[in-house]
């Protein structure tokens, strides 16, 4: 599963455009964020149609990219986001875009972007076994 990261300008109405060209494709945005700094901002979305998002986009004229998502089982309390956070930051590990993907109980699963999903996978995957110890 892929995220797009779309560069916009931090202005009234982009995240509107961008989400109304999506929707007329008659694609659901299943997971999103964004954040402004300055004159610009980003938004990154996750859809149910990757192929057809990334047609919509394209058509659409913006600056974006797809980034690979890895998920993660966090503990829903305060410092859960942390740990993950700093195991990646210690592996050399960009997180790029974070969504809140479900609750399960008393964890939560989300899906990082990063720079480098394979490296990413396998933090991801040793936090997993150590909190089954």
């Amino acid at each position: 599963m892929d995220a797009f990261i779309v560069d916009l300008m931090n202005k009234p109405g982009e995240l509107a455009k961008v989400t109304e060209a999506i929707a007329q494709q008659r694609i659901d945005i299943t997971a999103f964020s964004s954040s402004t700094c300055g004159d610009s901002g980003s938004l990154a979305l996750v859809t149910n149609d990757e192929e057809g998002t990334r047609r919509a986009l394209s058509e659409g004229q913006w600056t974006f990219r797809s980034v690979e998502l890895v998920e993660a089982t966090i503990a829903n309390r305060p410092g859960g986001p942390a740990e993950v956070a700093r195991k990646l930051a210690d592996a050399g590990v960009n997180i790029e875009a974070g969504f809140p993907i479900g609750i399960f109980g008393s964890d939560v699963q989300v899906a990082f972007a990063t720079d480098n999903p394979s490296k990413a996978k396998e933090v991801v995957g040793e936090l997993a076994s150590t909190s089954t110890r």
